[in-house]
């Protein structure tokens, strides 16, 4: 194994160590971000980001994708392939990532740390959903009728109801136990 000097990241190969200590020396750097890169080609790739270029168009639906990758992990939803395959059941998926996290459901491995409370999680989004939700006392969802903080978009959507669904409910609720004697009179 080569290790990284800068920031000891191990490579099996010298070749990799070598194409890596270009990020490190920012031979590779973009202009716009100041973001640095092992090589020249995943340099031009990056800045289609800056640029809105979008080479790769799926035949389709048109839809237009910065990366070729990106264009056929699409295409698979046209397709229906599903390639990557459990080996303990018979779910199969569309992208790699998809399937490491599914297996998880098999061994039980949840990789995701909290280091304030020590659960842990599968996936790393509801890894930083705990955080935001559980430990921080952030409420940036705002109810547009009353005012009201929430953590969560799910809490507020729940929330809205209060004004909105609830409301419908409650007035076929009483008109139907009125038997129409207020056809015309809404309770709210």
């Amino acid at each position: 194994m080569y290790s990284c000097t800068q920031c000891g990241k191990l490579f099996a190969r010298r070749f990799y160590l070598s194409r890596h200590m270009n990020v490190h020396s920012s031979r590779y750097k973009c202009t716009e971000c100041g973001k640095c890169f092992p090589e020249n080609q995943a340099l031009n790739t990056h800045q289609r980001v800056h640029s809105g270029e979008k080479p790769f168009e799926c035949y389709v639906c048109s839809k237009r994708f910065t990366l070729l990758a990106s264009l056929v992990r699409h295409s698979r939803i046209h397709s229906g392939e599903k390639p990557y395959k459990c080996h303990l059941c018979d779910k199969a998926f569309r992208q790699s990532g998809d399937l490491t996290i599914h297996v998880r459901v098999h061994t039980g491995d949840k990789p995701y740390n909290c280091s304030l409370c020590n659960k842990s999680f599968t996936r790393s989004n509801n890894l930083d959903s705990h955080i935001r939700q559980v430990h921080m006392n952030r409420r940036p969802h705002d109810c547009c009728y009353c005012g009201k903080l929430f953590k969560s978009s799910q809490h507020l959507k729940r929330h809205v109801r209060i004004h909105t669904d609830a409301k419908a409910y409650h007035v076929d609720t009483v008109q139907t136990v009125l038997h129409g004697l207020t056809n015309s009179r809404h309770i709210c």
